[in-house]
């Protein structure tokens, strides 16, 4: 196998050359990832399962709170709401978390003479992390009946900007998905991660939360790197490339259209209502949800100007 891959023409540049401090980073992340791990059968009590007469999340964090539109619900239809977002939110979690073994691992196999031995071994610490949480949301899906919801790809200016990744700088693909990352965790932790959420729902993300962290922390530390040795031409060409993906997350994050296509009842703003949509997204309520739960990504890429103030 070794031979076959090496007789592909292969890269004679390392694309990810990091200081010694960073070098150390990695390796500390390493060696975490190796102390503990997550287990499909353990990370949460499975067979007691969700307690259903809680909510997987807080109401407040509702796309659609609110509004006249939360108003005018029962609270069976505001409970539903909140489960569905919930049921979005781990199937985008499913979505990425196949995505970036292929990618990652794709690195390794692209460049796999030339990686230092560190960054290789984190790229399939990463993967193998990622496959785990996808089986782990899958069984949550399965338990919390609930359905898988369409593949971003079905979004055109998503599956638009995935399409522009193709054969840029590893650090593209690198960062797209650290923001992608970023964005669902921290929306995950700040909606779940209190007193009377259903147990499972919270353990789980807790335990997730654990591995993301390092994820996050690693995909930092390349693209912190990268952006401090890059000519100012290719940082200005990534970063006006970043700020359309981050406007896109923003709003996916605050409202999803397709949760009308999911709900039980006559859901008040359907998929191709724009201006409801952008009502809701422009909402007070949520406008201070993502100035609450977004700053740390918020102020990462206003630092390194992907993004303007």
């Amino acid at each position: 196998m070794e031979a076959s891959i090496a007789a592909v023409s292969q890269p004679k540049t390392n694309p990810i050359v990091l200081d010694e401090k960073r070098q150390k980073t990695v390796r500390t992340l390493i060696n975490a990832s190796h102390r503990k791990l997550l287990f499909l059968d353990q990370v949460v009590d499975w067979e007691t399962g969700i307690d259903f007469s809680k909510p997987p999340k807080v109401a407040e964090s509702s796309w659609i709170y609110g509004t006249p539109y939360w108003d005018a619900l029962t609270e069976a239809q505001r409970n539903e709401v909140l489960w569905l977002e919930t049921g979005r939110d781990v199937s985008y979690f499913i979505w990425l978390e196949q995505t970036l073994p292929e990618l990652y691992v794709g690195y390794v196999n692209q460049y796999h003479g030339v990686l230092s031995d560190d960054v290789r071994e984190y790229l399939m610490v990463f993967s193998r992390e990622e496959i785990v949480h996808t089986l782990m949301f899958r069984r949550y899906l399965d338990k919390a009946n609930l359905r898988l919801w369409s593949h971003p790809e079905n979004i055109p200016n998503y599956s638009l900007f995935e399409r522009q990744l193709a054969g840029k700088h590893p650090v593209y693909g690198i960062c797209w998905n650290l923001l992608i990352e970023w964005f669902a965790e921290l929306n995950s932790i700040f909606q779940t991660q209190t007193d009377g959420i259903d147990p499972l729902t919270r353990k789980m993300f807790k335990e997730h939360h654990l591995e993301e962290v390092r994820h996050i922390a690693f995909a930092k530390t390349i693209c912190e790197n990268y952006f401090e040795a890059a000519p100012k031409e290719e940082m200005a060409e990534m970063c006006e490339f970043f700020q359309k993906g981050y406007g896109f997350l923003l709003d996916e994050y605050t409202y999803m259209p397709e949760i009308a296509l999911h709900a039980s009842f006559d859901f008040p703003i359907k998929p191709g209502d724009t201006d409801k949509i952008r009502e809701v997204r422009n909402s007070p309520n949520n406008q201070r949800l993502n100035e609450a739960r977004f700053r740390d990504v918020r102020e990462w890429c206003l630092k390194h100007n992907i993004i303007k103030q």
